[in-house]
């Protein structure tokens, strides 16, 4: 049996080296190819080209936005300034001294002394006198209003020049100098 066994075990062992043999993974060399640039580059610039226009939008719709609110700021301002000068107005109507004229101008004339009737007993206390012109309050006229934009001309002030300074030989020995005056320039 040990000589059938033999080749039996040959014949199976080499079988086994053949399959282990065709089983047997062998590395495959990487093909080498470049990938395209093109695509890449293409979508880098996109990207930066879109990055550069929307900044430009941005800033262009900031500036645009800035303008109207300057405007409207402007516009404002206006606004408060008319308001300020018809409240003004208002308030020269309104003025007292301004209705009593204007009350005179039409004749009209401050009351006299009054009576009162007492509603009990029907009598009369104090004694009415008639308005005349003469028992008028006396008015006296606002002074004229100034003009509202007040820009005084510029006073111009020319100084002149100081006189050239004079040179005096120095004083001998045996003269006398006398000290300045009190409140003279140094």
């Amino acid at each position: 049996m040990s000589a059938l066994a033999g080749p039996a075990k040959a014949l199976r062992t080499s079988r086994a080296a053949a399959a282990v043999e065709r089983a047997r993974l062998s590395l495959v060399q990487p093909r080498r190819t470049p990938a395209p640039r093109a695509p890449f580059v293409v979508l880098v610039l996109a990207i930066l080209g879109a990055g550069v226009v929307g900044l430009l939008m941005f800033n262009t719709h900031m500036q645009q936005t800035s303008f109207y609110a300057t405007r409207l700021q402007q516009q404002a301002d206006d606004l408060v300034a008319r308001q300020q000068k018809l409240d003004m107005e208002l308030e020269g109507l309104r003025d007292p001294q301004r209705l009593a004229v204007a009350a005179r101008d039409l004749g009209m004339v401050a009351p006299g002394v009054p009576a009162f009737i007492r509603l009990g007993d029907g009598s009369r206390v104090g004694s009415p006198t008639v308005a005349s012109p003469e028992d008028a309050v006396q008015i006296k006229p606002k002074p004229p209003a100034l003009p509202l934009p007040l820009k005084p001309k510029p006073i111009y002030v020319i100084v002149p020049a100081p006189p050239a300074a004079v040179t005096t030989p120095p004083p001998a020995a045996n003269t006398t100098t006398t000290p300045p005056a009190q409140g003279a320039a140094r």
